[in-house]
């Protein structure tokens, strides 16, 4: 089996990508808005569902942000550099676009169909479909509910987080439908500039003058999550460079393998999927990461055995001082072979004498007479 060679995506190929999921987003699930009768459940999981499955499909590109509120939660929180902030929010708006095109043609196909307040758009105040919505209180329940969105996000993305990779998308998915089965009675639910923008310039003068909140609330919301996240739950791994409240610009051509991980941590070091992040000595070891083998220490040599390979240098530990050479007739000397037994009254060369009956061979020093 060949190996599988991890690319750089490349500026179009993260384009493509955004522009491509924000499209199934919008034309699928404001389409189950326009034409399954007001099902709040379906609405909310069509919704949920389109996330998680185009982030499964091209998150591994572009990180699956497919909302201009999301990409901003990703620069403020360090997980994105500011230039490349603008190409992921064209490329949404394209697509939302695009959707929102494709929808109203396909409506037209009902005869005397209106495209007025009938695009799955979202509303407030007296466009509420059953009762009055204040704009104010519009506002803070659009906020409230995309921080949370975008705290969601940035947890399941951190590298520090424990939750297996390939759970990731699931979990901003249902995160997703959660936040539309509370929202739909009351806004119709945004959380997504793109989203409301691409259907609501189709829906009607009154719609479109109603965009300004579904487009500052979720910008804000992002803006309180973004920057509140880390300092609520710790950075982890340095932000990558030109995020956050730094606009200095990216790094240039880095290397971001290809998963879904790796493109919500471009650029850092340690992160899911980034150089240095195994095989290494990361600074903090995550669920999911192979370990580091351990270290294999060289084998100490036994003093005293016998060298079986390389001989050691003379004078290390646990060798033998080196060998003087001997003189003739100087025996006895230390390292010296060692001396025949001698017999009894008889003195061992070199020594000033042995006692007699002396049997277990040790030498003593006596004073000569």
């Amino acid at each position: 089996m060949s190996d599988i060679v991890q690319d750089t995506p490349t500026t179009g190929q993260k384009f493509t990508a955004e522009l491509l999921g924000t499209f199934v987003l919008v034309f699928f699930g404001c389409g189950a808005a326009i034409y399954n009768g007001g099902n709040v459940v379906a609405i909310a999981l069509t919704f949920g569902l389109t996330v998680v499955v185009m982030a499964y499909a091209v998150g591994r590109v572009s990180g699956g942000h497919f909302n201009p509120a999301v990409t901003l939660g990703a620069v403020l929180g360090g997980r994105l550099p500011w230039n490349q902030a603008g190409l992921y929010m064209a490329a949404q708006l394209v697509g939302g676009l695009l959707a929102g095109t494709a929808l109203f043609g396909i409506s037209h196909g009902f005869e005397g169909f209106s495209a007025e307040g009938n695009m799955g758009q979202n509303f407030f105040g007296d466009q509420h479909p059953s009762a009055p919505f204040a704009w104010w209180a519009a506002l803070l329940l659009e906020t409230l509910l995309t921080a949370v969105f975008l705290w969601v996000i940035l947890a399941v993305t951190d590298e520090r987080n424990e939750v297996n990779v390939a759970l990731g998308p699931l979990a901003i998915g249902l995160a997703l439908a959660m936040i539309h089965f509370v929202a739909i009675p009351l806004t119709g639910t945004s959380v997504n500039p793109a989203r409301s923008i691409g259907v609501g310039v189709f829906a009607g003068t009154d719609a479109i003058v109603q965009l300004w909140l579904f487009v500052v609330a979720p910008l804000l919301g992002a803006a309180v999550a973004g920057l509140t996240y880390p300092v609520l739950f710790g950075q982890g791994a340095a932000p990558v460079a030109g995020s956050g409240l730094s606009f200095g610009g990216g790094r240039k051509a880095q290397p971001v393998p290809g998963n879904y991980e790796a493109q919500w941590n471009q650029g850092q070091q340690g992160g899911w999927g980034q150089p240095g992040s195994a095989w290494g000595a990361p600074p903090q070891q995550q669920w999911g990461q192979p370990q580091p083998y351990p270290q294999q220490s060289q084998p100490q040599p036994d003093p005293y055995s016998t060298p079986q390979a390389a001989p050691q240098q003379p004078g290390q530990w646990g060798q033998p001082a080196p060998q003087q050479p001997q003189q003739p007739g100087q025996p006895g000397q230390w390292g010296a072979p060692p001396q025949q037994p001698t017999q009894p009254g008889q003195s061992a060369p070199g020594h000033w004498g042995n006692p007699d009956g002396d049997d277990d061979g040790r030498t003593q020093v006596r004073r000569p007479d």
